[in-house]
């Protein structure tokens, strides 16, 4: 399994991510333009960048290119989010899933979804409705841990 995240806006955000990538050995795609530089990233990332296994995309279509170029590692492309009808505990989830999150501004911009370039839709993250999310970082942590599918972690 992988984390994927759109054009992330804070870079606290994107940091729990990356750390949570290196606890638990999944691999973390930045997908550009962030909404922080470079010094932002190494200031809350923390010595784990040097931890984590994680590649930065230039585009969204970079993403994408890369992604179905290397079938191996990347799978389907699934959608966190809160306006899904189907929670994310009554999907199945499969070792090379990759589990997008979006901007925390704006979420996954229309037109650019998982669905435009696969078959595979989205899934919703797990709340009381009426309110934004929880947290970027914790919403996708727990929805990947729950799902019992995260990399090496089932496998202790």
């Amino acid at each position: 399994m992988r984390l994927a995240l759109f054009q992330p806006d804070m870079p606290q955000n994107t940091g729990t991510m990356l750390r949570l990538g290196a606890c638990v050995d999944v691999e973390v795609d930045i997908i550009e333009p962030c909404g922080f530089d470079e010094r932002a990233l190494r200031r809350y990332g923390m010595d784990y960048l040097e931890l984590v296994k994680y590649r930065r995309h230039n585009s969204w279509d970079d993403f994408c290119s890369y992604a179905y170029g290397h079938p191996e590692e990347y799978g389907r492309i699934i959608l966190l989010t809160t306006k899904s009808p189907l929670p994310y505990y009554n999907f199945e989830f499969r070792p090379n899933d990759v589990l997008l999150v979006g901007r925390e501004s704006a979420g996954v911009q229309f037109g650019r979804r998982p669905a435009d370039h696969s078959d595979d839709g989205s899934r919703a993250l797990d709340q009381r409705g009426g309110f934004r999310h929880h947290g970027f970082g914790r919403g996708a942590a727990a929805d990947a841990y729950v799902s019992g599918k995260i990399g090496n972690l089932t496998k202790k």
